[in-house]
C-alpha cells in the first residue's frame, strides 16, 4: 500500500487545489457573475458533453484499464497497437454521436424549448466539449496505467477550473460576450488533452502502431466481451448519475435555474469524492495487476483500507457541510433557495457511497466483471424512472431522493456479490465507531449558538467540529494510513 498512499495523498492534494478554484467558480463567480439560468446551462453541457464522451469510448477505456498490463509484459511500446486501436475506436465512435445527435435536434427542442430555451439554443456547443473530453478521457487512461496518476489528475482538476475562472472574469468586464463565454467553455479540456499527449510522446512509453500484435490477436474476443459489458456498465452508471440534471432542465419549474441549484448542492458534496478519485487512480492499475496473479489477500487488503480512509473523510466533510450549509444558503440568497437540504440528502448517499470503499474497481478489475454491468443496469432502470417521477413531483427535492436511495440499492448490490462470491467483507468494529464519533463530535458544533455573521460562525463551527474529530480518532487509530500521516505531519511541525 506504500505506492497507493504515497501517490493518493499526492493526487489529493492536486484534486483539492483544483476544487478550490471550482468552489470559488461554483459558490462565488458563478452565482454573482452567471446567475443561475447561465450556471444551469454550463452544467448541462458539460454532463451531456461527458454522457457523449462516454458514449463515443464504445469501451475502449476499460480495456486499457484491464488489458494494459498484458500488453506490457509482452510488447515493447513501439510494438503496442493498443493506443492505435482504441484511439480509432474513439474517433469512430464520436463520428457516429454526432451524427445520431444531428438527426436528434427535434428532440431537444420539443423537450427543452419550454422550461430551458437557453439549451436549445446553445446546445451544438456539447459536440466540442465532448470531443476534448473524449480525447482527455483516453489519454488519461495510458496515463493511469503508466501511473502517472498525480500528473493526470492535476491536468484534470486543476487547468479547466482555470480557465473557467478567467472565462468568467473576463466575462464580468464585458470582454467577451455570453455567446464568446460559452463558445471558449466548450474547448474547457482543450489544453489539458494538449499537454498530456506532449507528455506521454516524450516519455517514449506511448506510441502508434496499426499493425496488429500477436498479444491484440489472441486476446480479442475476450477484450471485446469485456470492452462491451464494461462499457454498458459505465456508460449506464454516469446516465443514472446525471440524468437529474437533464430531467430538471426540462420538467421542472425552475428549468435551468433548478439544474444550478441543484449542480451547486452536487459540487459540494463532490468534494466527498476526492480521495476516492485519487484512491481509484492508483488502485485501477495495481487490482488489474493483483486479479492477474490471482492475489486475493492483495484486493482484501485494498478493499479493507479503502472502507477504513474513505469512511473517516466522508463522515468528517459531510458533518462540515451539514455544519455550514444554512450558511452557504444565505450567502447564495434567495435565488438558490434549497440547497442546504439537497446537499445533506445527496451528502449522505455519497458517504453511503465512499462506505463501501473500492468495490467498483475490485468488480471492474475482476474475472465476473459481468456483475458490473449487471448491477449498474439494475442501478439506471431504478434511477431514471425514480427520477422523473420524483423530480416532477418535488423539484430539487425529489432529484436529491431519488439519488439517495439509487445509490444506497447500488452499493448494497455489489457488497453482497462481493461477499457472497470471495468473502471479502471489510468492515470492523472501528467503522462503526467512528459514525458514533463523527455524530457526537458534530452534535456538539450544532449546538453552538450563531455567532456573529455567517463567515465567523461557519469557522468557529469548522474549527470546533476539526478539534473534537481528529484528536479521537486519531486516539483509537481508525486508520493505520490516517494516524501515519497525522504523526508525519506533527514530526514536521516539531523541527
Amino acid at each position: 500500500m506504500g505506492l497507493i498512499k504515497q501517490q493518493s495523498i499526492k493526487s489529493s492534494i492536486l484534486i483539492y487545489i483544483g476544487f478550490a478554484f471550482g468552489a470559488v467558480n461554483m459558490l462565488i463567480l458563478g452565482p454573482k457573475i452567471l446567475g443561475p439560468e447561465l450556471l444551469g446551462l454550463t452544467r448541462i453541457i458539460t454532463d451531456a458533453g461527458i454522457t457523449l464522451a462516454t458514449l463515443s469510448t464504445f469501451g475502449t477505456i476499460p480495456v486499457i484499464y484491464k488489458f494494459f498490463p498484458f500488453y506490457n509484459d509482452y510488447l515493447s511500446s513501439k510494438k503496442s497497437d493498443l493506443p492505435a486501436i482504441t484511439g480509432f475506436i474513439c474517433l469512430s465512435g464520436f463520428i457516429l454521436v454526432c451524427i445520431i445527435g444531428y438527426f436528434s435536434q427535434d428532440i431537444i427542442v420539443r423537450k427543452y424549448s419550454e422550461k430551458s430555451p437557453l439549451f436549445v439554443e446553445y446546445s451544438y456547443l456539447v459536440y466540442p466539449f465532448s470531443f476534448f473530453m473524449l480525447a482527455f478521457m483516453w489519454l488519461e487512461s495510458f496515463g493511469w496505467s503508466f501511473r502517472l496518476s498525480v500528473l493526470t489528475n492535476g491536468l484534470r482538476e486543476i487547468l479547466p477550473r482555470i480557465f473557467f475562472t478567467i472565462l468568467t472574469l473576463l466575462l464580468s468586464v464585458s470582454f467577451l460576450s455570453e455567446q464568446q463565454y460559452l463558445l471558449f467553455f466548450s474547448f474547457s479540456y482543450l489544453l489539458s488533452g494538449v499537454l498530456l499527449y506532449r507528455f506521454l510522446r516524450k516519455s517514449g512509453k506511448f506510441a502508434f502502431t496499426f499493425k496488429l500484435s500477436n498479444v491484440t490477436r489472441r486476446l480479442k474476443p475476450r477484450m471485446v466481451n469485456f470492452g462491451l459489458f464494461i462499457f454498458g456498465a459505465h456508460f449506464l452508471n454516469l446516465l443514472a448519475r446525471t440524468i437529474d440534471t437533464f430531467i430538471l432542465a426540462s420538467v421542472s419549474k425552475g428549468g435551468l435555474a433548478d439544474a444550478a441549484i441543484f449542480t451547486i448542492a452536487t459540487y459540494v458534496v463532490t468534494l466527498m469524492e476526492v480521495p476516492q478519485r485519487s484512491l481509484n487512480s492508483v488502485t485501477i492499475p495495481i487490482l488489474a495487476d493483483a486479479w492477474k496473479n490471482r492475489d486475493l489477500p492483495k484486493i482484501s487488503s485494498i478493499y479493507n483500507k479503502s472502507v477504513s480512509n474513505l469512511l473517516v473523510i466522508g463522515l468528517a466533510m459531510l458533518i462540515l457541510f451539514v455544519l455550514n450549509s444554512g450558511n452557504l444558503e444565505q450567502f447564495l440568497g434567495d435565488k438558490f433557495y434549497g440547497v442546504s437540504f439537497a446537499i445533506l440528502i445527496i451528502g449522505i448517499g455519497k458517504l453511503i457511497d465512499l462506505g463501501t470503499g473500492a468495490n467498483t474497481q475490485i468488480l471492474g478489475t475482476s474475472s465476473y466483471w459481468k456483475v458490473d454491468f449487471t448491477t449498474t443496469a439494475i442501478y439506471t432502470l431504478l434511477a431514471l424512472p425514480l427520477n422523473y417521477v420524483l423530480i416532477s413531483k418535488y423539484g430539487i427535492k425529489g432529484a436529491a431522493y431519488s439519488s439517495l436511495i439509487s445509490i444506497c440499492f447500488y452499493n448494497l448490490m455489489r457488497f453482497g456479490f462481493l461477499y457472497y462470491k470471495f468473502k471479502l467483507q471489510p468492515y470492523t468494529l472501528k467503522n462503526l465507531l467512528v459514525v458514533v464519533i463523527a455524530f457526537v463530535c458534530g452534535l456538539c458544533a450544532y449546538l453552538l449558538p450563531f455567532m456573529l455573521n455567517i463567515y465567523i460562525d461557519s469557522i468557529i463551527r469548522s474549527v470546533l467540529f476539526i478539534l473534537l474529530f481528529i484528536p479521537v480518532i486519531y486516539r483509537f487509530n481508525i486508520s493505520e494510513e490516517i494516524n501515519t500521516s497525522i504523526t508525519s505531519m506533527l514530526k514536521r511541525v516539531k523541527k
